[in-house]
């Protein structure tokens, strides 16, 4: 199952960027029909405006992916610890590509699996998890070893699929995204996300927009 996903991505890294940012007319299409219509660039700024400039500790980003959302957030955060992991080799050489030109020399980046993350418990005080978790195949071991990462009061930040509020995107994520490797069942709906985080977490924020959930979530 890694090794599809991995594969898939491999495939696909010559149009993902457009895919996920909506700059071409066939990308607008596809967030209509499967996001329902949401702005993915928005969604993305809003996650990344809940984390300081000025913010001096540790930030685990997993999946980076090709970091199109985030370089210039982070050409931004001097100051911070940034670790970016991803378990796709193509996709952390175009992030690398991508923080390289803008400059960023506080970032290390590591191939890995979230679900076996190579850091001691409580290293962070952020974990950013932007589209990765409608994809990761083992998704309670990616929430524990996320959970397991994060410091006492630090906090998850997350956007994805959420399953259940849009027929079309339901359909579609099951026929055609996840046959060709982006999309991993089972996926969260409102109830059973909110069901996994609440003993774990307190809910800062959490908003549903289309196909797409957002949410900050502080560890208890």
């Amino acid at each position: 199952m890694a090794d599809r996903i991995k594969n898939s991505y491999k495939l696909s890294k010559s149009f993902y960027d457009d895919a996920i940012t909506q700059g071409k007319w066939w990308s607008k299409l596809y967030f209509k029909l499967l996001w329902g219509g949401v702005d993915d660039n928005e969604i993305a700024r809003r996650v990344l405006t809940w984390i300081p400039d000025d913010f001096n500790g540790k930030l685990l980003d997993v999946p980076v992916g090709t970091a199109v959302f985030t370089t210039e957030k982070y050409k931004r955060m001097k100051q911070a610890d940034i670790t970016c992991l991803d378990y796709s080799k193509d996709m952390l050489e175009q992030a690398e590509y991508r923080f390289r030109g803008a400059g960023i020399t506080n970032i290390k980046t590591m191939q890995g699996d979230v679900g076996a993350l190579p850091f001691e418990e409580g290293s962070f005080d952020f974990v950013l998890c932007m589209n990765g978790l409608h994809v990761f195949p083992n998704k309670d071991k990616a929430y524990s070893e996320m959970l397991r990462t994060l410091k006492s009061g630090g906090v998850l930040l997350a956007c994805f699929y959420i399953a259940g509020e849009q027929k079309v995107a339901d359909w579609l994520a099951k026929t055609v995204m996840t046959r060709i490797g982006w999309f991993t069942p089972p996926f969260e709906t409102v109830v059973t996300l909110r069901n996994r985080l609440e003993p774990q977490y307190a809910i800062l924020d959490f908003q549903v927009e289309g196909a797409m959930v957002y949410f900050r979530a502080m560890k208890k």
